[in-house]
């Protein structure tokens, strides 16, 4: 049997770890990806865990076209007739300030296990039990909170991981600060056994699933058992987008991310104009980054976040880019994982628990997400769409072909800055000149709030994991890995080669 050479960034050294453990073991890149991402559900608390959403874009390395596995969040509520007190507000100063409900009526109906076991099932290698075994191990031995889980965690702690007794009791010391001992969380390294021994469906049918639900149920939510039962991952066509000698898939509608990337790409207009010389944009290159940014994230404010029919909205507005260009517009909490291999295979995986509801269901140790309560995500409110409408969501894990035959896995974490930080990572690649490592650590700039009376242009004078946290993989036709994790975060990074 061949084996692949693997390269892996991911927000983690024991992430990366699972990634290398699974390569070695003769795993691909898609493998390697699904490995480390179900890692990050267990050490990256506030941010993701098996109670998550998220996306999977796909490369395959024959060349045909690029695939995204769609296992965003569902309204849940077939099984609840009403909301009973199971929600309220908290105001929180990060990420430049937001309100978020929480509670366990803030908790969707969950999906990024089944899009890796939809992923796995198509482009995987390995039998599923070991992707899972290195999620176990870590779970078992316990863990020390990542940069961007402490970061997070000093500004919510108290007011969303302190009111449930079980999860304050896990993320804090005896005198009410957040830990900095090795965290364990009870009963996960068991949910970890059940979901190898049993697939992703475990998480949907069986007892685990109703252990979830019934949890949400008795404390006021709307998570039903009906509502996991009829979850399906959905695969589509990536959206596409072409830069120079480069074809980018993306995450389509009906999340709003992919879109956003796709639209900047094709506005970018060569920027930044290569060579860049010291590595610093010139002022005419941030000038139109941010018009870029502004024109797109006001679209997206407008028009995608309140369209009946994203998908045709989606369309018309990047028709409408392609036809006049930037001015046509101005008239109007994640982790991320990215893998490729030497067959040309590259895979790109983002998933959030949302800023989490707070509570951990009971005998499962699963944080459960609180995506209907993001309010940037729910235009039309809590509880707005019918049971079983997929929410929106910012994600854009991207996978890149060039005509040379070299493929690209890059994704971000970053609520509204993904598709900023993912774009312009790409555009100091692919227009600026720089190597992946390079593009990757380029200082951002990000207009917050855009098309809203308090926007803010931020530009980023030192390395803040609020500009994101990107994660790329690069394969070049000669079979060369290249990975990059982002300093921004506690990324890590392994490149792996197979023994013959």
């Amino acid at each position: 049997m061949t084996r692949t050479d693997v390269a892996v960034a991911a927000p983690s050294e024991a992430a990366a770890d699972a990634g290398e453990q699974i390569a070695l073991a003769g795993g691909n890149a898609v493998d390697a990806a699904v490995a480390a991402t179900l890692v990050t559900m267990v050490n990256e608390v506030g941010i993701v865990s098996p109670s998550s959403g998220g996306f999977v874009t796909v490369q395959p390395g024959d060349g045909s076209a690029p695939q995204t596995v769609d296992g965003w969040m569902d309204m849940p509520g077939r099984s609840a007739a009403a909301l009973r007190g199971g929600t309220w507000d908290v105001d929180t100063a990060y990420g430049g300030g937001v309100t978020v409900t929480v509670g366990p009526g803030s908790v969707a109906t969950h999906g990024s296990i089944a899009a890796l076991g939809e992923t796995h099932a198509r482009w995987g290698s390995l039998p599923w039990a070991e992707l899972v075994a290195p999620a176990i191990d870590v779970a078992r031995s316990g863990f020390r909170l990542s940069a961007a889980s402490r970061y997070y965690l000093e500004y919510v702690h108290a007011s969303i991981f302190g009111w449930d007794p079980a999860s304050h009791a896990v993320v804090h010391d005896p005198d009410g600060e957040v830990t900095t001992s090795p965290v364990v969380v009870p009963d996960l390294a068991a949910t970890f056994e059940i979901i190898a021994a049993e697939g992703p469906r475990a998480m949907h049918e069986g007892d685990l699933a109703r252990a979830i639900s019934a949890d949400v149920l008795a404390r006021g939510g709307i998570l039903g058992p009906d509502d996991l039962a009829a979850y399906r991952p959905v695969v589509r066509p990536s959206l596409v987008a072409r830069l120079g000698d480069w074809t980018f898939g993306t995450n389509p509608p009906p999340a709003v991310g992919g879109v956003c990337v796709a639209a900047m790409l094709r506005l970018l207009d060569g920027h930044p104009r290569a060579p860049l010389g010291d590595h610093r944009w010139s002022e005419a290159d941030v000038t139109h980054v941010v018009r870029v940014q502004r024109a797109v994230l006001a679209a997206r404010l407008e028009r995608l976040e309140v369209a009946d029919d994203l998908a045709a909205e989606a369309a018309a507005l990047l028709a409408q880019v392609d036809a006049g260009g930037i001015a046509a517009l101005e008239s109007g909490s994640t982790a991320h994982v990215s893998a490729t291999d030497s067959a040309g295979t590259a895979c790109s995986v983002t998933v959030s628990s949302g800023y989490s509801s707070g509570m951990i269901a009971a005998g499962t140790g699963i944080y459960l997400n609180n995506c209907l309560g993001e309010q940037e995500l729910n235009p039309r409110g809590l509880h707005g769409l019918e049971p079983g409408t997929r929410l929106l969501s910012n994600m854009a894990p991207t996978v890149g072909r060039h005509a040379d035959g070299t493929a690209l896995a890059i994704g971000s974490p970053g609520a509204d800055r993904i598709t900023t930080a993912i774009t312009q990572a790409l555009a100091g690649f692919v227009n600026g000149g720089l190597g992946l490592q390079a593009a990757v650590n380029h200082p951002r700039v990000h207009v917050h709030r855009a098309g809203r009376p308090n926007e803010e242009v931020k530009v980023e004078t030192e390395p803040s994991m609020y500009f994101g946290g990107v994660a790329a993989t690069l394969r070049r036709p000669d079979g060369h890995l290249v990975a990059a994790a982002d300093p921004r975060r506690d990324g890590a990074v392994r490149l792996v080669h197979a023994q013959r």
